[in-house]
């Protein structure tokens, strides 16, 4: 079985360290300078690439690497236990080994389910053994004080030999039998001793996943006065699904899934959306099986979309979670499909925004909406979506020809959620054969080449199609294709030449077999794309100096959440001997590293990685050790340690790097030791005014007004009522009487860094620019009584007319590829910003007389303006994705 051969393994690579044993292990390397961590390291991200590659047995490495990713995102330090909810039966605690193998699989990989079990086998066997009868009503188990003394015991025996099966396999457990569920009695004189949940206390489920430990409940329950009740573990999984909202809610029974109760086969998925009704109707659908519905509909219906219900065995759950087959019967609530054809029956504004926001060529400035809609009115259609519109597919089918979809427009969680290929099935049901083409750019790309039976590229796209598998066909149907004009002359090749492919010479557009997705594909005519950038999956260390501020804590949080850079030294002269809140990948405890401390640090290469959050000013003295140190390294032909400063002191000094990816320095960035991370102002400044450079009016510069949560201001020392050191706001909210405060009307640092930097995107800048010939903004700072969060209104005069279309055409064009920069049409407003990752751009508006333009645009002066901006400059320092460890909440 593959998951006991992955513990087995996992266990041999981490002999001498098991996760239990980490957090002493990683102190005691902290104390003895001559003692390596890397090496500690090593081993566990060995560990865990050895199971992900196992996992490459069970499917496809783009599917278990897309599952490994959604799962591992899901969390985040605030929220961590949004994985999954496993409820295992009593019956699967039987063959609890198989059950251990499994959970300490999801471990090895970093995932941390939430473990609930019943124990119904257990309870009846002794039970009877004592010679009580188990009594139920309305499958409803009752029961008096004697059975709750005995289900009591057992949960308890049941419960801690689970957590003892898994630390023997080096899987970190923590027992937890009571604290979570507080009920109120179901129906006393009826049931007796059952409990109906009223609240779901969450917090020692998430001190646990914070800890590094699976937690592993029972369903016992109490009253607010202390007496304990038992709950059904099917109600309190439930229950405790309502509460976390995790992706998964798997229920482990011994069966493996949901059987048809006439043929008998297994059911794979079932879409109730769709199919529920109907379900209900069936006269198979026995009493059991309609109640398990029945419940599983209403726990979904309480869930976001993206959760679903998995029916599973133990021994399968593997399969089931890193697998688009699965194993077992998966349980979502789907989406019902429509099909229209008009654009009167979808609703034309609706179909218009998904257009506008989704479609590859208006984004690229290739094509118009108003052109696809007058394209789309020439030939019979059929437009197949869903009903919020999260996978829209438009299929044009002249009478007597080939059908092409001309349209493919899902959004993110239309992907995730498998709305797409429930759209792309009904679609491939119309339709015995289909062409449609793709840029070679496409973000689903391999999704194409999955379901094609062949394809051919040419420049910037790819022709697909099913349903074709006579070369002569094909080559009448593309040339058909051609001349009615349906697929653009420019994406197929003209005249191309005939070369000897496997199939009789016959014309090189690809080979006709169906591709597995792991496999690569061949072009007879692309030109070879440019390598791509190769990311490290190397665990690495990182230092941060100064973390008692705003940004500070905000970084600790994020770093919780990386899956290869760890945090190991946090200093802080008022903190020092304090542990570390925020970070839940191990304990750290806060140092008061001083100047002598940092240079022998850099020279031993303690760390990988440094970054510097303290005041303007303050940094000085720790660059210079920095820099001393690396010298030291360098002569033993060690490279110098990347170090992110968040202070302005670096901003205007060329020997450092500005590390603002969207505009500057991205591939600099990746071989720079130096970078100073921008002002959060400066950021939004510079977001807004970088597209609008080409219609910039020399001498009318930009003005931008921007208002700030108060934490922009950032903190000061203080001290609790018991004497111990912390930090409260510069300028609290109370004293801004609920108004805003206007402040450095002139002259703010970050209107000279906004400045500084966008003269370097001029038309032909120099070195030697001059002061008159320099980019200048005019900028008016407002603090205002939320916490974070920053918008920003720019006000800028045009050198030629444009309208809001041309405007925000360029604003699409410049961030169509950043994950972080969003351009909206709406005016964006500080729930679009305060929280979220990345920068908002919107409500782009020309003046009538088309020669100013005024445009909205907010970040999280925390976030994208801080520590979101500090990670992605530390990410292409250190090798890795820009992205990793941001968690995607566009």
């Amino acid at each position: 079985m593959l998951s006991t051969r992955a513990a087995q393994v996992s266990s041999r690579v981490v002999r001498k360290i098991l996760p239990g044993q980490r957090q002493a292990a990683l102190i005691a390397v902290r104390r003895r300078d001559n003692i390596p961590v890397r090496s500690i390291q090593s081993a566990v991200q060995t560990d865990r690439d050895t199971i992900t590659r196992l996992l490459y047995s069970l499917g496809s490495k783009r599917e278990v690497e897309r599952h490994l990713r959604i799962f591992s995102s899901a969390s985040n330090p605030v929220q961590p236990a949004r994985f999954a909810v496993i409820k295992v039966g009593g019956a699967v605690l039987g063959n609890i080994d198989d059950l251990a193998h499994s959970l300490s699989f999801l471990y090895r990989v970093g995932l941390y389910p939430v473990v609930l079990h019943g124990a119904g086998p257990q309870m009846n066997d002794i039970l009877e053994a004592e010679g009580v009868e188990p009594d139920y009503i309305d499958g409803i188990r009752v029961t008096d004080a004697n059975t709750l003394q005995i289900a009591r015991r057992v949960f308890l025996e049941e419960n801690l030999k689970l957590v003892g099966t898994l630390e023997k396999l080096g899987t970190r457990a923590r027992p937890i039998t009571s604290g979570v569920f507080t009920a109120d009695y179901l129906d006393r004189p009826r049931y007796g001793l059952v409990g109906r949940i009223t609240r779901v206390d969450k917090r020692p489920i998430e001190a646990s996943i914070r800890a590094g430990a699976l937690p592993i409940l029972t369903s016992l329950a109490e009253t607010p006065e202390g007496q304990i009740l038992n709950v059904n573990a099917d109600v309190a999984a439930g229950e405790l699904s309502k509460e976390l909202e995790p992706l998964k809610i798997v229920f482990l029974n011994d069966k493996g899934g949901l059987f048809h109760g006439v043929t008998g086969e297994k059911l794979d998925v079932i879409n109730l959306d769709e199919e529920y009704d109907q379900l209900m109707k069936e006269p198979w659908v026995k009493f059991g099986t309609k109640l398990k519905l029945r419940e599983f509909k209403e726990l979904l219906d309480h869930l976001p979309r993206s959760s679903s219900v998995a029916v599973i065995s133990a021994a399968n759950l593997q399969r089931e979670l890193f697998t688009d087959s699965g194993a077992g019967t998966l349980i979502r609530r789907g989406y019902r499909l429509t099909k229209y054809n008009t654009l009167a029956s979808i609703g034309p504004d609706r179909f218009r925004q998904v257009v506008h926001e989704r479609d590859p060529d208006v984004r690229a400035g290739t094509a118009s909406v108003a052109g696809i809609l007058a394209e789309l009115e020439r030939a019979p259609f059929t437009i197949y979506a869903d009903e919020p519109l999260d996978s829209v597919a438009v299929v044009s089918h002249p009478e007597g020809e080939i059908p092409v979809l001309t349209r493919l427009l899902p959004s993110r969680a239309g992907v995730l959620n498998g709305v797409l290929d429930n759209v792309w099935n009904a679609v491939r049901k119309d339709h015995r054969k289909l062409f449609w083409t793709a840029p070679v750019d496409d973000e689903n790309r391999p999704w194409h080449f999955e379901r094609a039976d062949g394809s051919f590229t040419r420049g910037s796209r790819t022709l697909f199609w099913y349903g074709v598998t006579d070369a002569t066909e094909l080559d009448h149907a593309v040339h058909s294709l051609e001349q009615n004009k349906r697929i653009p002359r420019t994406y197929l090749p003209v005249g191309p030449s005939r070369v000897t492919s496997g199939l009789g010479g016959s014309r090189a557009y690809s080979t006709f077999t169906r591709r597995t997705p792991a496999s690569t594909r061949s072009y007879a005519t692309a030109a070879a794309p440019a390598p791509p950038v190769q990311h490290t999956t190397e665990r690495k260390r990182l230092a941060l100096v100064g973390a008692r501020g705003y940004t500070g804590q905000t970084l600790v949080k994020l770093l919780s959440s990386h899956p290869y850079l760890d945090l190991t030294h946090v200093s802080s002269r008022q903190l020092a001997g304090r542990a570390l809140e925020g970070y839940t990948k191990g304990s750290v405890t806060y140092s008061n590293l001083g100047v002598s401390d940092v240079q022998k640090m850099e020279s031993e290469g303690a760390v990988d990685a440094w970054v510097l959050a303290l005041p303007n000013g303050a940094g000085a003295p720790f660059v210079a050790a920095l820099d001393n140190g690396a010298k030291e390294k360098e002569q033993k032909g060690v490279k110098a340690g990347a170090a992110v400063d968040l202070s302005a002191d670096w901003r205007f000094d060329d020997g450092w790097t500005y590390g603002l990816p969207e505009l500057y320095n991205r591939h600099v960035i990746r071989d720079a030791t130096r970078i100073a991370n921008p002002g959060c102002y400066a950021t939004t400044i510079q977001l807004l005014i970088a597209p609008l450079l080409p219609y910039l009016k020399h001498g009318c510069w930009p003005t931008v007004f921007g208002v700030s949560g108060y934490s922009g201001a950032g903190t000061v020392s203080a001290q609790t009522a018991d004497g111990q050191p912390t930090s409260i706001p510069k300028i609290p909210a109370e004293s801004l009487g609920g108004a805003i405060r206007p402040y450095s009307l002139t002259d703010h640092v970050h209107e000279r860094e906004a400045g500084r930097h966008l003269s370097r995107l001029l038309p032909n800048p120099s070195a030697n620019l001059k002061a008159s010939d320099a980019m200048q903004v005019a900028f008016v700072p407002v603090v205002a009584p939320w916490f974070s969060g920053i918008i920003c209104t720019l006000s800028m005069p045009l050198a030629s007319k444009a309208t809001a279309t041309d405007i925000r055409a360029l604003y699409e064009e410049k961030y169509k590829n950043e994950r972080l920069v969003r351009v909206q049409t709406a005016i964006p407003c500080l729930a679009d910003i305060a929280g979220k990752q990345g920068a908002v751009i919107g409500g782009v508006q020309v003046h009538s007389g088309g020669e100013r333009v005024v445009v909205v645009g907010g970040l999280d002066n925390l976030l994208k303006g801080a520590a979101t901006q500090c990670l992605q400059n530390l990410n292409l320092a250190l090798g890795y994705d820009e992205c990793e460890g941001i968690p995607n909440d566009r």
